[in-house]
């Protein structure tokens, strides 16, 4: 790290050949540990780095955070920064790790963007589609709504559960780590599939098990659903990109706009912790203010 002053700047060098060598780390996270490492002997100037100790460590991350970086960037930044004190540590270099137990400030959580109901219902209603591959597009999207399914969950559904939507009127589907959970599928989803599933038959290639397949009938990859949805979401003159994730929010917010039931949209979603799902109790809160100030008399200030 030439561009480093520091006098111990081969030190960091070392740990980052350490860490491609034994942790096979790839280019660019190891990229990353550079950039951090370099803020590191820059904010230490002369500062021997067994010399450094917790509160140096917090005054740097409140100096880097009044300079503008975010939290995420900081975590990120001392995650490097733990990393490399603790190898100086085995090596008999440094006595304690200046890093453990603190904390990088808190970012303001984003919430996710959702469609309004009315924005959901002018991407999906689609009146009888005659392309084989807009009748697929109709039901994936009216899935994706009905069900808050993951892109990754719907790309790997197969025909099978199709089937079980058909007859039951619910799904099984594998989320995270492996995870099955069931989730109900409503009645226009469920009409959506039963138009689709002759023209999939028809598309498929032998021995093609998947649920959504593309024009040469082999299944339909993420990318691909991405960009079907973006394509849809123009055609029907919505203001905003839309992304897959969109509509799995969107599923979220409106159920819970409904019901109130935290825990059901929880499990429909295949969160493991009920914290994940809280953000939408946020996204809740806004809609019922947004309501409040266009409908009380003395909710906005008169100019």
């Amino acid at each position: 790290m030439a561009e480093d002053q520091h006098p111990e700047a081969p030190l960091a060098t070392a740990w980052l050949a350490a860490l491609a060598e034994q942790r096979r780390c790839s280019p660019h996270t190891l990229s990353s540990y550079r950039r951090d490492l370099s803020a590191l002997l820059g904010l230490a100037a002369a500062t021997p780095l067994a010399q450094i100790d917790v509160f140096l460590i917090r005054r740097w991350l409140a100096q880097l955070h009044g300079g503008g970086l975010g939290g995420r960037s900081l975590g990120r930044m001392l995650s490097a920064w733990r990393g490399f004190f603790a190898w100086l540590g085995r090596q008999g270099l440094v006595a304690a790790n200046p890093c453990e137990g603190v904390r990088p400030p808190k970012s303001p959580r984003r919430l996710p963007k959702v469609l309004a109901v009315d924005e959901a219902a002018r991407l999906l209603d689609v009146s009888s589609p005659d392309d084989p591959l807009e009748v697929r597009d109709s039901a994936m999207f009216e899935l994706f709504y009905s069900s808050g399914l993951r892109l990754a969950e719907l790309a790997m559904l197969d025909r099978s559960e199709a089937l079980r939507v058909l007859g039951e009127g619910e799904l099984r589907v594998l989320g995270k780590r492996a995870k099955a959970r069931l989730v109900p599928v409503g009645q226009a989803a469920r009409v959506a599939l039963a138009a689709w599933l002759p023209l999939r038959d028809g598309l498929a290639v032998a021995d093609e098990n998947a649920l959504f397949v593309g024009q040469r009938g082999q299944r339909l990859g993420p990318r691909s659903i991405q960009l079907r949805l973006a394509r849809r979401a123009l055609m029907q003159g919505l203001p905003q990109h839309v992304h897959p994730h969109m509509l799995r929010h969107s599923f979220a917010s409106h159920v819970l706009q409904s019901s109130g039931d935290l825990r059901a949209v929880q499990e429909m979603l295949g969160h493991a912790s009920i914290a994940s799902t809280q953000v939408y109790t946020h996204l809740d809160f806004q809609h019922l203010a947004a309501v409040y100030d266009q409908a009380h008399p003395r909710a906005r200030r008169k100019g």
